[in-house]
């Protein structure tokens, strides 16, 4: 049924626990995956701890560095499965339509993704990505949420 999944991370626990059930999905569906991390360019202004200190190219580099490590991890993970894997890392002041973009390049028919499930003012204020995703994508995408 499915060809290709992209399944975007940032790394964070949910979303590779996320990576992993779109691991053993596409086993069980015959597909090859694409993981892939956007990283956010530098901004002057910010709350991200990681953007405060240093320099743009600090950050760039450290981003960078940080996304191949994961993607790399994640890629022998899939490999270890018996799962054919490729990676692709971009970075975008918009997470969510770079996620579209990269599913519509790398011809993929399913996106699977971690929603963290932030309520109430949080996710007003930080918007959800998987939302985003979800509102904008011709791709059908399947949601990971956390359990409770």
């Amino acid at each position: 049924m499915f060809r290709n999944i992209l399944i975007p991370t940032d790394g964070s626990p949910l979303a590779t626990i996320a990576v992993n059930a779109g691991i053993v999905f596409a086993k069980e569906s015959g597909a090859r995956v694409t993981i892939l991390a956007v990283t956010e360019p530098f901004h002057l202004f910010s709350v991200e701890p990681e953007q405060l200190s240093g320099t743009r190219e600090e950050y760039e580099a450290l981003a960078r560095k940080h996304a191949t490590e994961m993607l790399t991890a994640l890629a022998h993970k899939a490999e270890a499965a018996g799962v054919a894997c490729q990676t692709a890392q971009v970075s975008s002041n918009e997470v969510y339509r770079a996620i579209i973009d990269q599913a519509k390049l790398k011809d993929a028919d399913l996106i699977i993704m971690a929603s963290h499930g932030r309520s109430g003012v949080g996710s007003l204020m930080l918007g959800s990505v998987a939302a985003k995703v979800l509102a904008h994508s011709t791709i059908p995408v399947l949601i990971y949420r956390a359990k409770k």
